[in-house]
């Protein structure tokens, strides 16, 4: 596997520093208290799946599994739609934009359900 989702995954961890950061300094003032504790749980899994990005894209390339490149893809998607969601319900105050933010989460949880998929079929296949 090329090392693409590993620089995904520095790039996603470098925005969710500057997303929490802003966060503290700039947003802190503008929005509702309740708000800023969205925009904390947005950058918290966005930071938190750029890591777990960064973990399984560079053990992919050992394994380079279906399973692995799939969880990959899904952790991505997971995170962009999660936690971008989260960030534009707070910046625009559109409730309704939480409506999207279920399906980031399943997209993550199918991540680590594939993640689990793909080290299974390795543990197996390395057995005598």
């Amino acid at each position: 596997m090329n090392n693409g989702f590993a620089i995904a995954a520095a790039l996603l961890g470098a925005a969710a520093v500057v997303l929490g950061a802003f966060g503290e300094h700039a947003l802190a003032s503008m929005v509702a208290a309740s708000r800023l504790d969205t925009w904390s749980t947005a950058v918290d899994y966005h930071l938190a799946h750029a890591v777990v990005l960064l973990v399984v894209s560079l053990g992919a390339q050992e394994m380079n599994t279906l399973w692995h490149r799939r969880s990959c893809w899904l952790f991505l998607a997971g995170t962009a739609i999660f936690s971008g969601s989260l960030y534009l319900l707070v910046l625009t105050d559109t409730a309704v934009l939480g409506a999207i933010t279920p399906i980031g989460g399943v997209l993550l949880i199918a991540g680590w359900l594939s993640l689990a998929r793909g080290l299974s079929q390795a543990v197996l296949e390395s057995r005598p």
